[in-house]
């Protein structure tokens, strides 16, 4: 069995590796390819602590795996992650576990590589102005990704609190200095969005972070932080104003986006209108942006299958480089 932990991950795969592999499994999500049960949420007697198990398999892969993944919001008074994970890869043709991964490493990496996947299938090709809203823990690997999938000149970053952005954009500048971009820190989210080809929204904000009517036409939203019925980072002028609305699973987004859910009981948008998946984008069954014009939404919640594939190509990426460390 191989134990990879973060560093192990950061020498044999990439950002632009996990927008690969986010696509991959959004495929065999949507081509019955993969097996992903309802995850299993377990509270403890302390109010907002929950742990959840999310198994997945993926058949051309002959590969398994379980991501238990816990929040635990005390762990920030403790020096501890507060969301942490670990990623268990089995055989699926022997029923051998044959890799431990650090997961909350990849359910980072694997998180921004949805919105990474989304620009790189549904942004304008000559995309040059970014935003990002929201500057937590998921940011930083959002911003890596929107950099991967497009040659920004500059993505303008903001969040409520000013010294948090203006650190988070001095951090990034220097972080991510080799893609060449721009990184501002921005007064407000209306000036963020001004002029954007695209807006990540990273938040798990119960009203919307955004004006729809300052959104340009031809420019793609990916909302990626709200993940729970009473949370509405997107706003319903920029539901209204779309033109398509793309998920990672259908189904999932209309069991715990907020964003979607509420438009949808209020008649703004119909079931039949999300009726979009973005594996079939990869797989070319359906077309993605067909207009310059077009605002184009993706909405992403997560499903298992993105962390038995990212964990499949990891695994394998060691072994070849004899990376981590083997557990007889």
């Amino acid at each position: 069995m191989l134990l990879l932990n973060k560093e192990d991950i950061k020498k044999v795969f990439t950002m632009k590796d996990a927008i690969e592999a986010d696509k991959k499994a959004y495929q065999s999500f949507c081509e019955n390819d993969a097996i992903v049960p309802i995850r299993t949420n377990i509270g403890t007697e302390r109010a907002g602590e929950s742990m959840l198990f999310m198994p997945g398999y993926v058949k051309s892969l002959e590969s398994a795996g379980v991501k238990i993944v816990s929040v635990f919001p005390e762990n920030a008074k403790k020096g501890k992650p507060v969301v942490p994970a670990t990623v268990i890869l089995m055989d699926a043709t022997t029923g051998e576990v044959i890799s431990i991964l650090d997961g909350t490493y990849i359910t980072r990496v694997r998180t921004g590589a949805a919105s990474g996947a989304a620009i790189d299938l549904l942004a304008k090709k000559d995309s040059k102005i970014g935003a990002l809203i929201g500057t937590g823990g998921q940011a930083p690997a959002q911003l890596e990704a929107m950099l991967a999938a497009r040659d920004f000149e500059e993505v303008r970053v903001y969040s409520r609190n000013k010294e948090k952005r203006e650190k988070f954009a001095e951090d990034m500048n220097a972080e991510l200095k080799s893609y060449g971009t721009k990184i501002i820190a921005s007064q407000s989210s209306e000036e963020a969005i001004s002029d954007a080809d695209v807006i990540v929204l990273a938040t798990t904000s119960q009203v919307p972070v955004i004006d729809g009517n300052l959104v340009k036409n031809g420019a793609l939203i990916s909302g990626v932080g709200s993940y729970m019925p009473n949370m509405h980072e997107i706003d319903e002028i920029s539901i209204k104003r779309s033109s398509k609305i793309f998920c990672d699973s259908v189904d999932a987004v209309l069991e715990e986006a907020g964003c979607i859910i509420t438009p949808l009981k209020k008649g703004i948008i119909t079931k039949e209108s999300l009726n979009k998946e973005l594996g079939d984008v990869v797989s070319g069954k359906i077309p993605g942006r067909e207009s310059d014009d077009e605002i184009i939404i993706f909405k992403s919640v997560g499903i298992g299958v993105q962390d038995v594939v990212t964990a499949k190509m990891i695994y394998d990426r060691a072994v070849e480089k004899n990376i981590g460390t083997n557990w007889e």
